[in-house]
């Protein structure tokens, strides 16, 4: 078994083939990349040939039953031009650049990702917006703060149970006081959603760790869920959601880190 292992794993194409890494003096490796991407999620996010091909709105309104747009108006409603923003992932499509544009030159974007080839896929969108940055970085430890909003836009539903809470604590951790950290992500769909059984199936056969999101609500993968005041609303006959987390104001300046 494990030669058989060894086998594929020299089978499949190195994804840092073809991508820069950032040679100057002083530059620091990034974080490697994880296992369960590597196993899970290679086809989607480390495959050159689908990094190209699925990068693509109208791939991402498909995936997302036509509403794609829907999900980024309600997202950008909570995002005022010239703040400071955190999108803990790449995301495939123009919602990226269209929150670029969105902050404006008084704004600041920056972008971490895990995958190298996703982060100069992202530098590539971003290369007319100099407001934005894009870093290789660990979500569980994205740095670069504080920011006035933290957009998680997809991400969640992707990571297995351990990191879901990691990265929830650390994202609380990333905002100003008054700040407030935005989840769009999937929900359990009413029980008379037509789709309801197919994306059931979908999930089970491409998303394993999505249906965590079915099963508890996004407060629950915070360690201190009281130390921010919550809202949601559902969209789709509930199939996604907009989560959204609010570090009161007066909370003495002290870091959200939940320790």
């Amino acid at each position: 078994m494990a030669s058989l292992q060894t086998a594929v794993q020299k089978a499949i194409p190195d994804p840092m083939a073809g991508v820069e890494v950032d040679q100057r003096e002083g530059a620091e490796q990034g974080p490697p990349i994880p296992d369960y991407l590597r196993d899970v999620y290679y086809w989607a996010y480390l495959d050159p040939r689908n990094v190209r091909l699925l990068d693509r709105d109208l791939v991402v309104s498909t995936i997302l039953f036509g509403n794609l747009r829907r999900l980024q108006r309600a997202a950008f409603e909570e995002i005022d031009p010239g703040q400071a923003v955190l999108q803990p992932a790449h995301v495939y499509g123009t919602i990226i650049p269209n929150l670029a544009r969105l902050l404006g030159p008084g704004g600041r974007l920056d972008v971490a990702d895990i995958a190298p080839i996703q982060v100069a896929a992202c530098r590539r969108k971003l290369s007319a917006y100099p407001w934005a940055r894009v870093r290789h970085a660990d979500a569980r430890d994205p740095d670069g703060g504080p920011y006035d909003v933290v957009l998680c836009y997809f991400l969640l539903h992707e990571l297995p149970g351990a990191w879901k809470r990691s990265v929830v604590d650390s994202l609380l951790a990333s905002v100003k006081p008054g700040g407030r950290v935005v989840f769009v992500d999937y929900h359990r769909p009413h029980p008379w959603h037509p789709l309801r059984w197919f994306i059931s199936f979908v999930l089970d056969t491409l998303e394993p760790f999505a249906k965590a999101l079915w099963e508890h609500e996004i407060s629950d993968f915070a360690s201190r869920p009281a130390g921010c005041s919550w809202r949601k609303e559902t969209y789709f006959g509930g199939f996604y959601q907009k989560v959204v987390a609010e570090r009161p104001a007066d909370d003495g300046g002290e870091p959200a880190r939940w320790k």
